[in-house]
């Protein structure tokens, strides 16, 4: 037996995403969403509707105009997710309820460093917007400004594919800490461009397939599939007591990131991971251990899963290790959206609440040990993400029980 949650619980008021599948939180599979990029490999690129939404927050807010993608992007998510909690710009700068930012990103200003860097070798000098627009601080701290927030902290997190949950977990922190009552917290990533696709392409992992042949695939097995994609995706999150919830008699679920756990590997190679995936067995079990959950208790994972036939199978020796046989049902969207690296736990999460709301997903086209469909409803389900550097991270979240 498991003890009760605690009465406090840290609350997912709303979220926003965006990603190669759009701004909406359906995830059509009909055809593949993947293009090819002029470098001639597989990427996972927003399609026009949501490349027309960047265009025009480029054009409606003169500040914006010389803003990276990764920032636009994370603009974009934090929007929905604000207007999907109800609050209004500036509603969280009441002395007692600021609201803070914290968001992850792997890379930060991609595009914008490769520009400024291009100007610098061919003038031997760069405008004094270089530093300042590549930063990766400003990431959060655009979004606490386009979010109308005076009051609260903005942070921004780089560990790699692993950045969003270090953003969550801090966010969480701080939050039952009585830091911040209110936290918009997420991860963000524009990555596709010439010299990051090379050093994606250097490591001999990026996927042989083209982009109309659902080049991404999970627990597929060799050739190695990793394909890079860009997006975005935050979450409004909120203390709220179990007193609170109950009297508000919400018709919509409520979602409780129940925990954010944190694992690490000291390995002498930066990109690769032990056989048993040490580093996700420790985040597994830490995230387990804070919201008081025995494996049992877990009805499906979403895998970080990028369709390196190493690193996927090091995930699922890792689950083997926790729950043994048989496994929770194995869940994946980068097969739908690719690998956004600081901003795939993030997405991985928004597709977890998706699962918990409509209890279904599309099916792969190809042959994978990725679920279809489940047999008893999903009311709780762990996520995972990992990065270069030997660091993992798993969140726990939960359809809050009548």
């Amino acid at each position: 037996m498991t003890e009760p949650l605690a009465e406090d619980l840290i609350v997912i008021r709303g979220r926003g995403r965006v990603s190669a599948l759009g701004l909406l939180p359906t995830l059509p599979a009909d055809a593949s969403p993947f293009s090819t990029h002029a470098t001639s490999l597989p990427v996972a690129a927003l399609p026009a509707g949501a490349e027309a939404a960047v265009t025009q927050l480029r054009r409606d807010v003169p500040a914006y105009r010389q803003l990276d993608r990764t920032v636009l992007l994370g603009l974009l998510a934090a929007r929905q997710a604000t207007a999907a909690a109800g609050w209004s710009p500036g509603s969280g700068d009441a002395p007692n309820r600021p609201l803070a930012v914290s968001m992850g990103s792997s890379r930060g200003a991609t595009q914008r460093l490769e520009d400024f860097h291009a100007e610098f070798l061919a003038a031997g000098s760069v405008p004094a917007a270089a530093s300042p627009f590549t930063t990766l601080g400003n990431v959060a701290s655009w979004v606490a400004y386009d979010a109308g927030s005076t009051g609260g902290a903005a942070l921004s997190h780089s560990s790699t594919c692993s950045s969003a949950f270090q953003a969550l977990g801090n966010a969480m922190a701080w939050l039952r800490a009585g830091m911040a009552t209110r936290f918009l917290a997420g991860g963000t990533e524009a990555p596709l461009t010439r010299f990051t696709l090379a050093q994606m392409r250097a490591i001999g992992i990026y996927s042989p397939h083209p982009a109309t042949e659902w080049p991404c695939r999970p627990g597929a097995g060799r050739p190695s599939t990793f394909v890079l994609g860009e997006g975005a995706a935050v979450f409004a999150l909120e203390k709220v007591s179990r007193q609170q919830l109950a009297s508000e008699q919400s018709a919509e679920p409520v979602f409780v990131l129940e925990s954010v756990g944190f694992g690490f590997e000291a390995i002498g190679s930066k990109t690769g991971l032990s056989p048993d995936g040490q580093h996700f067995q420790q985040a597994i079990g830490r995230a387990l251990a804070q919201a008081k959950v025995t494996p049992a208790e877990v009805d499906a994972v979403v895998l970080h899963s990028p369709g390196t036939p190493a690193g996927d199978a090091a995930e699922r020796a890792a689950l083997r290790a926790v729950f043994g046989e048989p496994l929770p049902l194995l869940l994946s969207n980068k097969w739908l959206i690719g690998h956004t690296l600081g901003a795939s736990a993030a997405l991985s999460l928004d597709f977890a609440l998706h699962v918990l709301a409509t209890q279904h997903w599309p099916a792969p086209p190809f042959l994978t040990d990725i679920a279809t469909a489940a047999a008893r409803p999903i009311r709780r389900i762990l996520v995972n993400a990992a990065g270069f550097g030997g660091n993992a991270a798993s969140a726990l979240v939960s359809v809050l029980e009548a």
